[in-house]
């Protein structure tokens, strides 16, 4: 369970799917024409788009790719069948959808694309097409998404155990001790909070050799592009809509998505469980984001369908403006706040200094609806995910046991550096592992042969701090052929993907006011980074076709 973001960070400048991370390139493995693979020709009114291809480098092996395309069943569209001129067409389309739609994020050559909004946008990096997924899997996880949110209600208020599981964790772990010392300081005044809203997503990726659903983590803060997939979404259904007869597709097919909507209402929701009309809905915010729009739609539904306002504040600016009346209402810049929505405070650096701590620390005293909570944070780290998988843990908070057995069924390996045995094997066998950190936002993940000496770097050096990391079983979905647009330029490459389900919890003492799935997100990554470093981590944002 991850906090805050998936492998897929929201942050626009390092869009990457970590759970598959691209090894250095070491021969070329698909090359279909080593000449551009869309020739300029002149087409009026696309004669400016520009297109590339890349040569697909080593991932985790050349056997792997193989075996993962050769697994392939005949795909419902023929790729390197498909028309040049209806490619240039359908690109063409697809951009001025997005730019008419809001399907956008700031562009990262402008200095303050991440500061103003309106300035320096481009269009959102995107799949031209959907991504084929089997329906019953995709069923599967939206089942998941309700259990899960009860779960981490349920884990968030046996404060023992997230101390206790987080104890060795803290000793190494800067950030996770200054979390752990809010949460103690809340157990303290036997702080309750009696509202708790939670908008989760749980990550997961198809793994071609067992065809197992399996999770990558639960991200429990700042669930990032609920407002952006959704357009995806629409952006897809149009464009098979207009081309669908062509390329043998429905666009029937893709499943609606209601993100945007549903968490939408869950803040509504909480709002009104508050019960104050004048008070607002503040949104916790980085002092640069290029997301900024993701986030806007969210608040934009906020506001124009239920009348609810918001202000954008960061966490500098909350330790300023902020205020804690006696009966612990809060107050920033004079406004009464009713719900905390954190689109910030996952990381280490979004707290530079004790002012940001302090900010932290006052939300969490007060009577506002906290989006999430200390322990709904805590409760979406790593390590508690870790111990959640162990035998007999999932009974202490759930007990029902259909239930319990569907989130077991999509548990992926996951291990304590304290197991020697596991250890050894991760030392022996790096490639079928990933090491990962208390860390969010994308990029921290270990690797290949990194895993294999950091391990015996640890060892060597005999602290404690391996219990700031955990390993996972590493996934291999299957590679599939896909085409990727960016800065207005389209790729052809091989690509893996990882979908994203949402769901949105409320609750108001014994009530469950909402337990809901709420539409999805699909990331798309190449699979294969080339020697350039253009396409290292290039990833974009993406849609489901069932099939």
């Amino acid at each position: 369970m991850g906090v805050g973001h998936s492998s897929l960070s929201s942050s626009v400048d390092s869009l990457c799917i970590t759970a598959f991370k691209p090894q250095p390139k070491t021969r070329a493995l698909y090359n279909p024409n080593p000449s551009p693979l869309f020739p300029t020709h002149k087409h009026p009114p696309f004669a400016g788009l520009k297109f590339a291809t890349f040569n697909s480098g080593r991932v985790a092996g050349e056997m792997e790719i193989q075996k993962g395309i050769a697994a392939l069943q005949k795909p419902i569209v023929d790729f390197h069948g498909i028309d040049e001129d209806l490619i240039q067409k359908m690109v063409y389309d697809a951009l001025v959808w997005t730019s008419l739609h809001g399907l956008v994020v700031g562009d990262r050559n402008v200095q303050r694309s991440g500061k103003l909004p309106g300035v320096g946008m481009v269009h959102a990096p995107i799949a031209l097409l959907p991504t084929l997924f089997p329906e019953s899997h995709w069923k599967q996880a939206c089942e998941l998404a309700p259990i899960f949110n009860e779960l981490v209600d349920r884990v968030s208020l046996d404060g023992k155990f997230l101390q206790q599981s987080l104890a060795r964790t803290k000793k190494v772990d800067a950030f996770t001790s200054r979390l752990l010392d809010i949460h103690s300081k809340m157990l303290e005044m036997n702080k309750k909070e009696e509202i708790r809203l939670g908008l989760h997503r749980s990550d997961y990726m198809l793994d071609e050799k067992t065809k197992l659903l399996l999770q990558i983590e639960l991200n429990t803060i700042s669930s990032s592009f609920a407002g952006l997939g959704c357009l995806v979404t629409d952006l897809h259904r149009m464009l098979l809509n207009d081309y669908g007869a062509n390329l043998g597709l429905d666009s029937g097919r893709i499943p609606g998505n209601t993100a945007t909507l549903q968490f939408s209402e869950a803040m509504a929701k909480a709002w009104t469980e508050y019960n104050n009309p004048r008070a607002v809905v503040i949104v916790v915010v980085q002092t640069e984001e290029r997301n900024m729009y993701d986030q806007h739609w969210l608040c934009t539904v906020l506001k124009e369908r239920y009348n609810v306002r918001s202000i954008r504040k960061t966490l500098a600016e909350i330790d300023s403006e902020g205020q804690l009346l006696p009966d612990g209402t809060l107050l920033v810049d004079g406004q009464t706040i009713a719900v905390v929505y954190f689109r910030a405070g996952y990381a280490p650096t979004d707290y530079p200094s004790e002012s940001e701590w302090r900010a932290r620390l006052l939300m969490e005293q007060s009577s506002a609806i906290k989006c999430p909570s200390i322990s709904y944070h805590l409760a979406g780290t790593k390590k508690i995910q870790q111990e959640l998988a162990k035998p007999n843990v999932l009974e202490r908070f759930l007990e029902n046991k259909e239930d319990i057995a569907k989130l077991r069924k999509c548990f992926a390996g996951l291990w304590s550096l304290v197991d020697s045995d596991i250890t050894k094997k991760a030392i022996d066998e790096p490639e079928l592992f990933v090491m990962k950190p208390q860390r969010e936002g994308g990029g921290n993940n270990i690797y290949g042969d990194d895993v294999k000496e950091t391990l015996l770097r640890l060892q060597k050096e005999g602290s404690e701090e391996d219990a700031a990391y955990i390993l996972m079983q590493r996934i291999f979905p299957a590679v599939s052929p896909t085409f990727l647009i960016r800065d207005g330029i389209c790729h052809k490459d091989h690509a893996i993907s990882e979908l994203g389900v949402y769901g949105a919890y409320l609750r108001n003492k014994e009530k469950v006011i909402m337990n809901d799935q709420c539409g999805y997100l699909m990331r798309t990554k190449v699979s294969s980074s080339n020697e350039g470093g253009v396409a290292a981590g290039f990833a974009v944002l993406d849609s489901i076709y069932l099939t």
